[in-house]
């Protein structure tokens, strides 16, 4: 089980570079704590009783309970060896958790070093006085019991107990850039006035200091994307915090997708020449607005932000993902043509956040003060427990990712309902609770904006945040899609000029269900999910939202399928269908290609309803979506005809004839020289 801790360098952290994992040269180090743990349910009192062998990230909750949408909310004791070696001696010692789900205790050699409420943000403790020489055992007694204390109290998404996101010890000198500030790099790159000509920023330094003695001085220098140094700023320190005004001549702005250039911000503290520890930052410099009529402007242009809502799930790990888990989404992602991305219901792994930083993908991230939407219970409590909770997960949110370009919007609760005397009970009245949420977002960080998500009656929010935003789901459940532009343009008169956005939206789709001609109807708790009626709802929504730029921003429902304890609906019960790509992310629904169409320049031509291979009727529509100027259909060899897609990208053939038996479908078009070709087989088995 014994196994010497790896050190690991900023660059073999690439994944969760956050700035706490320094450059090899520096004296700081880095172990990680992947293997060599073992655990088992605290339930097994034995002393004998063996634990099981895992790798960290690990859950517990990889599926159901078997027979049943229900998952094990328990507690597991983690362990393992941790040595202490002579070269640690005079250092530091600091134990990192990117994320422990959803209660963490933390035990050394059987004594309590630490606890922290809530899985989805770090957290750091000093264990510098309570280690000993050569081998001691670290416990981790992980939770994710039902609890009103810890966020989140309810949600359509599973709370995947462990310790589900990667843990370290950081090693420093007596004197350092402290770790211990909300789990927080100890470095926060403000950006006080940026421009075309100037970027002026404000670089803060948080410090732990053991000797507090004179010739300590803090070095901060900027440099592109060359690695070249374009401005600097020593200082003398005084204090335990030092801030550093630093100016950029003629930076080149973080520009979303366009352009998402980032710099490298190195702080270094110094003992007279002699250098004592070092953190690095990846910044972008940028300005932004949202416009109650225009919408959103990055650096004064016009940006439609487009894209998902994603959920932390992959098949076999739950939300104990692995690196190639996190670049796969963002290649999906960057193929659909997304301009943006909401980071749903929680603050997500730094993985995610350092991939958008780098392919320019704007970022809304929240905090796990989610309700129930239509379901029974409550996500507010209006307890002191459940408060100091929320205050946390926002002051570690906001410190912990300070420095990503990517992140425009702050996020304070999803659907936390207020009773609207028709469906909606509330338990505790939350809008003060909001309110004062609001302030704490502002009191930390004035350059962003603040949102939230809503299901019922705006004006109950206003007032609330910068921005509103409604999850509606036109076209699933009972109204049509169309429904949707008298419904935001009534929001947008009736908002006070707090500008309004789309949430979410969207509709299930099993990639095994299919129907035409296509029956619309309430669809919320039935277990037939035909992809044609996703798309149905995706088109129809996406007709009104794209003659409507002032919504700020347009999130579907969801990226990927995903499970759902609640969930009693579609192919199969306990998973949400309405992602755009299958769970294990093998398949792209039709509406991905409708979105790629219509947001990705990179020719496509696509045959809709290609996975409904057998069919009982002779005649069907045949559609296609395609960027391209003009495409050509053809059947079992014979050409149908040449067509110019629509303002939606689509191209229509009604009643097309099919033969009895197999039926090729071939589509083709030009892009230039180049050929665009998409081809596939039904079967027709009716007369």
């Amino acid at each position: 089980m014994k196994k010497r801790l790896l050190i690991l360098c900023l660059a073999c952290l690439g994944m969760i570079n956050n700035g706490l994992f320094a450059q090899e040269t520096s004296p700081r180090k880095v172990f990680t704590l992947d293997e060599g743990w073992e655990c088992r349910p605290i339930t097994t009192v034995n002393r004998k009783a063996p634990f099981t062998p895992v790798t960290i990230p690990h859950t517990w909750n990889t599926s159901y309970i078997e027979g049943t949408t229900l998952y094990e909310r328990k507690t597991v004791v983690y362990q393992r060896p941790l040595e202490v070696t002579k070269e640690m001696d005079g250092k530091r010692l600091f134990l990192y958790f990117e994320g422990v789900n959803s209660a963490a205790q933390v035990f050394l050699n059987r004594r309590t070093i630490g606890e922290h409420l809530g899985g989805y943000t770090a957290f750091c403790l000093e264990i510098t006085d309570q280690v000993k020489k050569g081998e001691n055992l670290l416990e981790v007694w992980a939770s994710n019991a039902y609890r009103t204390d810890v966020l989140p109290i309810s949600g359509d998404f599973n709370v995947n107990g462990g310790i589900h996101r990667p843990c370290h010890l950081i090693i420093t000198g007596q004197d350092c850039i402290t770790p211990l500030f909300y789990a927080s790099p100890g470095v926060f790159i403000h950006q006080e006035n940026i421009s075309r000509e100037t970027a002026g920023i404000n670089v803060e330094t948080h410090l732990s200091l053991k000797n507090k003695k004179q010739g300590l001085k803090l070095k901060t220098t900027i440099a592109d994307a060359s690695n070249k140094i374009v401005a600097s700023n020593e200082t003398g320190i005084s204090g335990d915090i030092v801030r550093q005004p630093i100016q950029v001549e003629r930076p080149v702005l973080w520009e979303g997708k366009k352009n998402p250039y980032l710099y490298t911000v190195t702080v270094e503290l110094y003992d007279g020449n002699q250098l004592v520890d070092r953190m690095v930052q990846r910044t972008g410099f940028r300005y932004f607005s949202v416009d109650h009529e225009k919408g959103f402007f990055l650096n004064g242009n016009y940006l439609n932000l487009y894209g998902f809502c994603r959920h932390e799930d992959a098949v076999g790990r739950a939300s104990a993902l692995l690196p190639e888990d996190y670049k796969m989404d963002m290649e999906l992602i960057k193929e659909s043509g997304a301009t943006a991305m909401r980071l749903a219901h929680y603050p997500h792994a730094e993985p995610m956040y350092n991939l958008s930083d780098e392919n320019g993908i704007i970022l809304w991230t929240e905090i796990p003060m989610c309700g129930p939407g239509g379901q029974a219970f409550t996500g507010f409590v209006d307890t002191e427990g459940y408060k100091d909770n929320a205050r946390l997960a926002v002051k570690e949110l906001v410190y912990q990712k300070f420095n990503h370009p990517s992140i425009c919007f702050w996020g304070i609760c999803n659907e936390i309902l207020v009773s609207d005397g028709k469906r909606f009970v509330e338990y505790d009245n939350p809008i003060p609770f909001i309110k004062e949420l609001n302030g704490l977002y502002k009191s930390i960080d004035t350059s962003r904006l603040t949102a939230l998500a809503t299901c019922v009656d705006q004006s109950y929010y206003l007032g609330c945040s910068d921005l509103i935003a409604w999850n509606k789901y036109f076209g699933w459940y009972k109204d049509a899609a169309p429904s949707a532009s008298k419904f935001f343009d009534d929001c947008k008169k009736s908002s006070q000029r707090i500008p309004v956005g789309v949430s979410e939206y969207g509709g299930g789709a099993s990639i095994n269900h299919h129907q035409w001609p296509l029956s619309m109807e309430d669809r919320a708790d039935s277990h037939f999910h035909p992809e044609e009626a996703q798309t149905f709802c995706h088109e129809g929504n996406w007709e009104s939202f794209m003659k409507r730029p002032y919504l700020w921003a347009k999130f579907i429902w969801v990226f990927a399928d995903f499970p759902s304890y609640m969930r009693q609906e579609g192919e199969k019960d306990g998973y949400n269908d309405k992602g755009l790509v299958t769970q294990d992310r093998k398949t792209k629904k039709d509406a991905f290609y409708f979105y790629k169409a219509n947001w990705n320049t990179e020719p496509m031509a696509y045959i809709t309803s290609r996975r409904f291979i057998h069919r009982m009727s002779d005649k069907t529509d045949i559609k296609i979506y395609t960027n391209l100027k003009e495409v050509t259909l053809y059947l079992n060899g014979t050409k149908i005809g040449v067509m110019k897609p629509d303002e939606l990208k689509r191209v229509i053939w009604k009643n097309v004839q099919l033969c009895k038996g197999r039926n090729t479908v071939r589509v083709e078009g030009k892009n230039g020289k180049e050929l665009i070709v998409d081809n596939c087989v039904w079967y027709c088995l009716g007369d």
